[in-house]
């Protein structure tokens, strides 16, 4: 009996998008299935897996899927804090209002 994976229809729909853009990069390269799979170091069931968007396998085939594209430099920007907004909103939401000197000890003078 398979386990089956329960994901939100946003995050099935990108994994679908993922998958066939993959799909798309290997077939306009002119890679075989084969060589491909070969090159990643996972079966040619599992590339098929990948080019469906299939939420079961790792995110490490799907790492090195887009590696063997050269295409594993996008993999750095999809959580990039430069990209955040909600995140940064969040963050100047809890900036303080006015910023106040340290206090300085009552019993010193100002000389």
């Amino acid at each position: 009996m398979s386990k089956k994976t329960y994901l939100p229809i946003p995050v099935q729909k990108a994994l679908r998008q993922l998958g066939k853009d993959i799909s798309d990069a290997r077939r306009r390269r002119r890679i075989a299935v084969k060589l491909m799979s070969e090159r990643a170091g996972f079966s040619r069931i599992t590339l098929s897996k990948i080019e469906k968007g299939d939420p079961s396998v790792s995110m490490g085939s799907y790492a090195s899927a887009l590696f063997v594209l050269g295409m594993s430099d996008h993999l750095a920007q999809v959580a990039d804090a430069s990209h955040d907004i909600v995140g940064r909103e969040l963050e100047d939401e809890s900036l303080p209002q006015r910023i106040r000197s340290p206090q300085s000890d009552k019993g010193e003078s100002n000389e």
